[in-house]
């Protein structure tokens, strides 16, 4: 190849790699490197960090506010002046990646395009320098790299036909055609899947077909969908994943519902990645069944006390309207337990209802055969009048024990040939009958090598009983209020084998309003939840690939079938995928199906796919990794090695994972290769990689740590093997707000809803003495107030005169008549209201000389500082480098 200097824009070098037999293209001013070869318009970009890039135009805007931020400083008592923030000249918020929408260097990769895959655009690779650029907490929330599919491969220009990150992504966008060429990378391949997403406002809902037409391919049972071929005149469709011929059924063509031909081109599964069928009757082994709901309620004294039965009585009676019951077939019972078993007899009309004593808690049988379990429309008076009086039933219990075990086989003894879902709240540990548990929290233990045993069920009964319920169709859900220890590692085995979900309130006290409104918040969203009922979920992938492990909330029925007694809303499945074979077509789909029953009584088929396409270039793998699909997939991993071996090797993997990817990609990507490199280079689409396994190697649940307490350890790895990606990354990338300082637009109402400030990077450094911060996590919401707040800003938020009459801890803020005290509550607000789920965050005020326990608290969520045994993330950085150049140990 002849040198291509000469063609090359000024700022820019040629230098042939003599291990890569080609070109590395340099450009001079900063010292980044990249293998395409540059345009005259790779000059400048969003995506391309440089030491001394020049103001972009169209970011005037933002520079504009800082200055007005500015000017107000000097007029206003707490606006005061700040060093302008390196982040307002970066990109927009949630504006696409440069690297990947058509450019010059997409033009000229299009020419190329015969050398990388079958005629698609190439993916940009661009090299970033971790060393000198700081983590940029937008790059988070931008859209995955670009899935570059050859032309032609999909049969419908829709923009829905190719699964929306949201509902289905990849921790790669282009699959590798080998596992040789996979191992080289390092990259993991999996999918995170979140099949029930919920819809927000606004949103399109997924396309429901109702003809029972059901296109299906006969050898591999893949559905119809946009990536399959029509051949021999339309009359028979090639499936996208075997490349078997079928025939395409009589009626597909047909609108039955204008009794006259039907467009097939305007079918929704030809032209939408997400759709549902209505299932025939081939599809049941039996009739839909109604939901049902079993409540669990303690009521020993530590319930009664906390305010936890009064509580909860109200927000079930509050929300009876609110659980699905169109069809007027769902069904509730209330079981209320402490040493004995409560059942309560509600005969349908009557507007009273009965109590059942059971004592016999050894061999559990129910006291009657009907009128326990009744329909919700029926029974309704009788419901309403048994909710209000359960709090005085037991105001002056004094019993202390919990026979919750029993309790959950009386429920499921009700349930059991239906299904259905049981909702289990308790404050006390349980400690009579099958499932008791004793305390195992040692203080000492914490910290050493047999703290991972704290985290695993000490009974085997919360695993045999939860393969039983699932095979049953029943689903679990524990909300659990000890103020002491309950035990949390055993308990959230029920809701891990039945797909349901576990929530945790610690030291719960309704006579804290903050208390008493967080749950029943929560409570209310996931009874008013629609779940999918009697589930079973399949992935299917093209020829070569193969679902090789699972993690999530589910049981493993079959090698890849997984059953869910109840799908909840917005949880999340990782599963890892291995090569078994050499892939030889230009793209691969996957395509997942759940068979389930709504809980309005009708039998769907969810299905959806995606359309990948593959490369036998290494630089392609890198260019287009998702790192947010990385991260989400590591968390899951990093749960399950320190659940299944101890918390330090849970560590040292995500660590070496990401050791594992630094050196493949300085060995494959960099002229340096093999040897010591003074950079430490990613691909810019993964610069967040790191500071994301840093923040998992600092999230509770897997933290160095001998003062987190087994019960939260173990529910903060409830979430980071449930959460969707959107919940997740600030889970372990918190948000940062500056709060005084925002643009004078943060907190008003725009286009798309309340406009939020920009996000700071975590570290102390942006702190301010006189500032007002904001950060959250998705569980939790801290306000750091600096300690030389002045009295108007603690006047304008919190009503009160000065700094020292502010007290920390949970709070709820006031809405005061002024600007600013509006703006600060819509961006908290805005917070607890954006992302998906059902979290309802605590508020907590921390103030800069407060209380240590909860300003430490605050400040671990600043993941960028030093903080005990754990590094800074530039004390992080310099030990990856250490470690990819081959000296040094871990972290």
């Amino acid at each position: 190849m002849a040198s291509p200097a000469a063609q090359l824009p000024p700022g820019w070098a040629a230098e042939w790699d003599a291990t890569h037999q080609r070109y590395l293209f340099i450009e001079t001013a900063t010292g980044r490197t990249q293998w395409e070869v540059p345009s005259a318009g790779t000059e400048v970009t969003d995506e391309q960090p440089m030491a001394s890039q020049a103001p972009v135009a169209h970011h005037s805007k933002r520079r504009q506010y800082a200055q007005f931020a500015s000017q107000q400083a000097t007029q206003s008592a707490y606006y005061q002046p700040g060093q302008e923030s390196e982040y307002i000249n970066g990109p927009a918020y949630g504006q696409p990646q440069q690297g990947y929408v058509q450019g010059p260097v997409d033009q000229l990769a299009g020419q190329f395009g015969q050398m990388g895959m079958g005629g698609q655009k190439q993916f940009q690779l661009y090299t970033t320098n971790l060393l000198t650029s700081p983590p940029e907490p937008r790059e988070l929330y931008r859209v995955p790299p670009e899935i570059r599919l050859p032309p032609n491969s999909c049969i419908s220009p829709s923009p829905f036909a190719n699964a929306d990150p949201s509902y289905k992504r990849c921790t790669v966008n282009a699959i590798p055609t080998s596992s040789s060429l996979l191992s080289k990378a390092k990259v993991p391949l999996a999918l995170i899947i979140t099949p029930y997403r919920s819809l927000k406002e606004g949103e399109e809902p997924v396309p429901l077909i109702t003809d029972t037409v059901i296109a299906r391919c006969r050898r591999c049972r893949t559905y119809i969908n946009p990536y399959v071929q029509f051949i021999d005149g339309g009359n028979r469709w090639r499936c996208c994943m075997c490349n078997m011929a079928n025939e395409v059924p009589q009626l597909f063509d047909w609108d039955q519902v204008r009794n006259q031909p039907g467009d097939r081109w305007a079918r929704a599964e030809l032209n939408h990645s997400v759709v549902e069928f209505v299932a025939p009757t081939e599809y049941m082994v039996r009739p839909p069944q109604p939901s049902v709901y079993v409540f669990l309620i303690d009521v020993s004294h530590s319930a009664v006390q906390s305010g936890m039965v009064a509580t909860a009585s109200r927000a079930l009676l509050e929300n009876l309207n609110r659980i699905p019951d169109e069809d007027e077939r769902t069904k509730i019972a209330i079981i209320c337990y402490d040493v004995s078993l409560y059942f309560f007899s509600l005969p349908p009309g009557s507007t009273d209802a009965t109590m059942l004593v059971v004592s016999d808690i050894e061999d559990v049988f129910l006291p009657k055969p009907t009128d326990l379990l009744v329909n919700l429309a029926e029974s309704r008076s009788a419901l309403e009048t048994l909710l209000g009086r359960i709090p005085e039933m037991f105001k002056d219990n004094i019993i202390v024990g919990s026979a919750m075990g029993p309790a959950l086989q009386a429920g499921f003894k009700l349930m059991s040939p239906i299904g259905g879902k049981i909702m289990v709240l308790s404050s006390t540990l349980p400690s009579l009958g099958a499932g008791a548990l004793k305390s195992r929290e040692d203080p000492k233990v914490l910290g050493t090598t047999k703290e991972s045993a704290l985290l695993q069920a000490a009974s085997p009964f919360y695993k045999t009983f939860a393969i039983e319920c699932s095979r049953a169709h029943v689903s679990v859900d524990m909300f659990l209020f000890s103020a002491g220890y309950t035990d949390v590692a055993s308990l959230a085995f029920l809701p891990h084998y039945t797909s349901g979900q576990t929530y945790y309130y610690p030291a719960f006290n309704a006579g804290r309003s903050e208390d008493a409104l967080k749950f029943a918040h929560e409570f209310g969203e996931v009874l008013a939840m629609p779940i999918m009922l009697e589930a079973v979920m399949r992935v299917r992938a093209s020829r070569g690939l193969r679902m090789a492990s699972f993690h999530g909330n589910f049981f493993v029925r079959s090698t890849d079938l997984l059953a869910m007694p109840a799908v909840p809303q917005d949880q999340s499945y990782a599963i890892e995928i291995q090569i078994e074979e050499s892939i030889t077509s230009p793209f691969v789909a996957f395509q997942t199906a759940v068979l389930h029953t709504t809980c309005y009584g009708e039998r769907r088929i969810r299905v959806i796919t995606l359309a990948l396409p593959t490369t036998s270039n290494v630089s392609e793998i890198f260019a287009s990794a998702d790192q947010v699909a990385i991260g989400t997939l590591l968390a899951n991993k990093a749960v399950e090695r320190a659940v299944t071996y101890k918390l330090e090797d849970s560590r040292d993997y995500i660590f070496q994972k990401l050791v594992d990817i630094l050196v493949s990609y300085k060995t494959n990507m960099t002229s340096g290769g093999a040897g010591a490199s003074a950079q430490l280079a990613i691909s810019d689409n993964m610069k967040m990689l790191p500071v994301l396994v840093l923040g998992l190697l600092k999230n509770v649940g897997i933290r160095q740590s001998a003062q987190i307490p087994p019960d939260i350890r173990a529910y903060s790895q409830c979430l980071l093997t449930t959460l969707p990606s959107q919940l997740l990354i600030p889970y372990i990338y918190p948000t940062f707000y500056s709060l005084h300082n925002m643009p004078p637009e943060a907190g008003t109402v725009g286009e798309n809803g309340v406009i939020m400030p920009p996000a700071l990077p975590l570290t102390s450094e942006r702190l301010e003495r006189h500032g007002l911060f904001l950060i959250e996590d998705g569980q939790t919401i801290f306000l750091y107030v600096g300690r030389d707040a002045v009295p108007q800003l603690v006047l304008d938020v919190f009503n009160l005169p000065n700094y020292e009459a502010l007290r920390g801890g949970k709070t709820t803020l006031p809405v005061l008549d002024n600007p600013f005290s509006q703006r600060v509550n819509a961006v908290i607000q805005k917070t607890r209201e954006m992302r998906r789920g059902v979290y309802y965050p605590h508020l907590y005020v921390v103030k800069d000389d407060g209380e240590p326990p909860l300003r430490l608290w605050a400040l671990s969520a600043l993941i960028q500082d030093r903080a005990d045994v754990l590094p800074s993330y530039q004390q992080f950085i310099s030990s990856l480098k250490d470690k990819v150049n081959g000296i040094g140990g871990g972290y």
